[in-house]
């Protein structure tokens, strides 16, 4: 059992001052960043990492590997926290993520890197929701949307430098005597050695043990359900979503999701994810909409990307400074609906408005092309941005209020998993229409431009063929009425993009363009399907006691074995009682916390000053 330094609970009220909490939150942070970071560093490198290997083919399974094992854990983090207390579960998920990015450096085939990432996976399910379940622990919940900003920060952040990062480190050959992209993962391990170190010295819980099975049934179900339905959700589009394999990973997956439903049925309050919290309207509205909200959300951010570095032409580095508006924007609405919740209470109008607005812009952004302004484009990044940061942390707030404070790691690990699911589906579903419709699109911008006397004279205009050899070919395949068929599969590499004339690329960006108007629209639509959701969102007010001190209180009143008083008692008496019980229980609370008797001094002067001197506190276990 870990205990609580005095200093960790020192305010009357059994709260953490806000030194000790920005204290704690500085640990958290640089946890929670590793895996931040680390998602924007490999998803610009990897193209370079798997021509190193020698395994281009078979990138996908480096990023399927991580994306497997950090979903499936993160009910199983929060549930085992639950049990057993946040702190050691925490280190040894930044741990695992340190050993798996070691071994990432060592890799030397594209196999060994994607079952070396799904070691980083298995920290990295513990990083986020850990770190939100334990400010849920010690922080208020009206308090606790202003620090949650620190870790829309974090985010914030690795969006920006992650790009620039993996761009630096795949452009060099060798540093230090070291391939550059191993950099990639070898930095996460001084990262996390300081993650470790800041959260052992800052991190001062106390907990209390619980006796509860695990539920290794449940762990077991759903890691069955979840493996073949994220592998098809990553795979399918490669495979055909009809495919042998694909319906085989649907029957498996759902086969093992009725299963997992059937153990947390029998498990009860011991399940991972016990269905009784399906009952809580809070919890139900806020899970669902999560998951739809993560598929639209994660359908944008993968799309914008994408527009900016193959419509505009933009390197990944480069992308990354232009996705700060979007950084920006989540930063100030973070910051501003925090202090708002805070002072109000109540969270419902937040994530409304940002979805709204999210909504608005995902329409606004399917009507851009591969002519619109850059600078519009950014505007529109900002708003999207604004509506992200109102709309993220308020869920995962309700989710929290709605559940027992022993049961905060559960509720908090479930609102992350819902949200990675829906991002998984999103992103899955939003590039299957992305590639799909970028055939037809490329042959219908082709089939505009050649009715464009510009672009025709461009044909044959014998410097655009010189331009280059793709330039060239590409001339030579139309006059011969075989359209773009000498480039090869854009959607594949979109590489010789930048190989061609600007006149001749200006179709095939033009295509880009109209299919991702199609990925946008469809995410307007999904995030309209969330506001409809969140319409049914209670009114919750967000009360002004922590998980910690809630937990403390309860403890204490089940210790209380104050006599109730007589029917026939005077008021004098009954006020006496009243506030002798509050006392006991305040007294009980500091105590858990880690406090002397002698520190309660404000807490005794709440009782009836005229009788006060018949009991004092340093007997505070008076009978009455």
């Amino acid at each position: 059992m870990s205990t609580a330094t005095p200093a960790a609970a020192s305010r009357p009220d059994g709260e953490l001052s806000h030194r000790q909490i920005v204290t704690i939150i500085l640990g958290l942070m640089a946890g929670m960043f590793l895996a931040a970071l680390d998602q924007n560093v490999v998803g610009t490198a990897i193209k370079t990492i798997a021509d190193d290997l020698s395994g281009l083919d078979q990138q996908v399974w480096v990023t399927t590997a991580y994306l497997i094992t950090s979903t499936i854990s993160t009910p199983i983090y929060g549930k085992l926290s639950d049990i057993y207390g946040r702190k050691r579960f925490y280190l040894a998920a930044i741990a695992i993520f340190v050993a798996g990015s070691l071994l990432c450096t060592l890799a030397q085939s594209m196999y060994q890197l994607a079952a070396y990432r799904a070691v980083q996976g298995l920290g990295a399910g513990g990083l986020m929701s850990l770190a939100l379940a334990i400010i849920g622990d010690v922080v208020p919940p009206r308090e606790r949307a202003k620090y949650q900003g620190y870790f829309l920060a974090v985010f914030g952040t690795s969006s920006v430098i992650g790009p620039v990062l993996g761009g630096f480190f795949a452009e060099r050959s060798s540093i230090l005597g070291l391939s550059g992209w191993r950099w990639i993962f070898f930095m996460n391990v001084p990262i996390g050695l300081v993650a470790f170190a800041a959260v052992m010295a800052t991190l001062h819980l106390s907990h209390t043990p619980r006796k509860a099975r695990i539920d290794w049934a449940g762990a077991t179900t759903i890691a069955i359900g979840l493996v073949p339905l994220l592998l098809v959700a990553e795979q399918g589009r490669t495979w055909g979503w009809t495919s042998a394999a694909s319906l085989a990973c649907f029957a498996i997956g759902l086969a093992g999701l009725a299963a997992f439903v059937w153990a947390e049925h029998r498990a009860g309050d011991d399940a991972l994810i016990p269905l009784r919290i399906f009952r809580n309207r809070t919890i139900v509205i806020s899970l669902t909409g999560g998951f739809v909200i993560g598929a639209g959300m994660f359908g944008g951010m993968m799309s914008i990307p994408l527009y900016l570095q193959i419509v505009h032409g933009s390197s990944p580095m480069m992308s990354g400074f232009q996705m700060l508006p979007m950084v920006l924007g989540m930063m100030i609405a973070s910051i501003v609906s925090g202090q708002l919740m805070s002072r109000t209470g109540r969270i419902k109008i937040f994530p409304l408005i940002g979805v709204v607005l999210m909504t608005l812009v995902l329409i606004a952004l399917s009507r851009i092309t591969a002519d619109t302004d850059l600078r519009w484009v950014m505007t529109l990044m900002f708003f999207f941005g604004l509506g992200l940061g109102n709309t993220m942390q308020p869920l995962t707030l309700a989710v929290q209020a709605a559940v027992e404070p022993r049961e905060m790691g559960m509720a908090t690990s479930s609102a992350t998993f819902f949200r990675q699911i829906g991002g998984t589906l999103g992103v899955a579903i939003f590039l299957s229409v992305l590639f799909n419709s970028l055939g037809d699109s490329i042959k219908d911008a082709f089939a505009s431009a050649t009715k464009d006397p510009a672009f025709v004279a461009a044909l044959r205009d014998p410097a655009v063929s010189a331009y280059s050899p793709e330039s060239a070919g590409l001339v030579k395949a139309m006059a011969a009425g075989q359209g773009m068929g000498s480039l090869g599969n854009v959607g594949s590499d979109s590489s010789v993009i930048n190989k061609l004339h600007p006149t001749l690329a200006h179709p095939i960006k033009a295509g880009f363009a109209t299919s991702m108007d199609h990925v946008f629209l469809l995410g307007a639509i999904v995030c309209g399907i969330g506001v409809l959701v969140l319409a049914f969102l209670p009114n919750l007010v967000l009360s002004n006691q922590s998980a910690r001190a809630a937990m403390a209180a309860q403890e204490a009143k089940a210790a209380i074995t104050l006599d109730p008083v007589d029917a026939d008692a005077n008021e004098s008496d009954k006020r006496l009682h009243d506030s002798l019980e509050k006392f006991l229980l305040d007294a009980a609370a500091f105590e858990t916390g880690g406090h002397t008797f002698d520190e309660l001094q404000d807490t005794w002067d709440h009782l009836d000053p005229d009788r006060r001197g018949r009991h004092r506190p340093s007997d505070p276990r008076t009978r009455v």
